[in-house]
């Protein structure tokens, strides 16, 4: 590995650089999602049953503190639905605020992946270029006395670079494409979780409304 480093130059360098960030930020988010937001947590859901069993308090006891993205977000919704100094549409604007600040949250630092991915191959290309450009330098110095050792062996080092570029950018491409694509859910998961928390409480506050509407009704008429 060191002779690789060594032959390589400047540009391997680089991409070694590159490719240990790119562990790096990947590692990071993987814990990020997994380990402090846990995506794969099933509270919302839960809450959610309990919800349509009519259970507010038990559901807010079971999503309160919890990391996960959606229950974090329901929630959110349930405080808001006991904010009486809000209207509907102002506690909807409300909601809606605290899940761009979590998307922004879930998708921080993938842009780095991104641009890894992107770079990785690009700056291999150049270094084979540079390489390919030594290689006939140093033929063209041999004027008649040409080594075709001279030129094979520039050829493999300056495409060794074109290798390394895209070793590390498949790897980082694809954990790039995945953490998106969790991030992608997760953030439907939220947009949903909002929609059926206001849709629940519209039907609780209809059901509410009805009785006391039919009680009223039925006072009038016997006065």
């Amino acid at each position: 590995m060191l002779q690789v480093l060594i032959i390589g130059g400047p540009v391997i360098w680089l991409l070694s650089l590159f490719s240990l960030l790119g562990l790096t930020v990947a590692s990071y988010k993987v814990w990020q999602l997994f380990g402090q937001l846990k995506l794969n947590d099933t509270a919302a859901p839960r809450a959610f049953k309990l919800l349509e069993d009519g259970k507010k308090t038990e559901a807010l006891m079971l999503i309160n503190g919890h990391q996960n993205p959606s229950a974090k977000a329901l929630s959110r919704c349930l405080q808001l639905f006991s904010n009486k100094y809000l209207s509907l549409q102002q506690a909807r604007d409300e909601a809606y605020r605290g899940a761009r600040l979590q998307a922004e949250q879930l998708s921080s630092h993938l842009r780095i992946l991104e641009v890894i991915a992107t770079l990785a191959p690009l700056l291999g290309l150049l270094g084979t270029v540079l390489g390919m450009i030594e290689a006939f330098r140093a033929m063209e110095a041999a004027g008649e006395h040409v080594n075709p050792a001279i030129l094979s062996g520039g050829i493999w080092q300056a495409l060794l670079t074109t290798a390394a570029g895209l070793i590390v950018a498949i790897p980082i491409s694809v954990l790039h494409s995945w953490l998106e694509r969790c991030t992608e859910r997760q953030i439907q998961s939220i947009q949903n979780t909002i929609e059926y928390a206001f849709t629940l409480n519209s039907q609780t506050n209809s059901q509410v409304k009805g009785p006391a509407h039919s009680a009223a009704k039925e006072a009038s008429e016997l006065a």
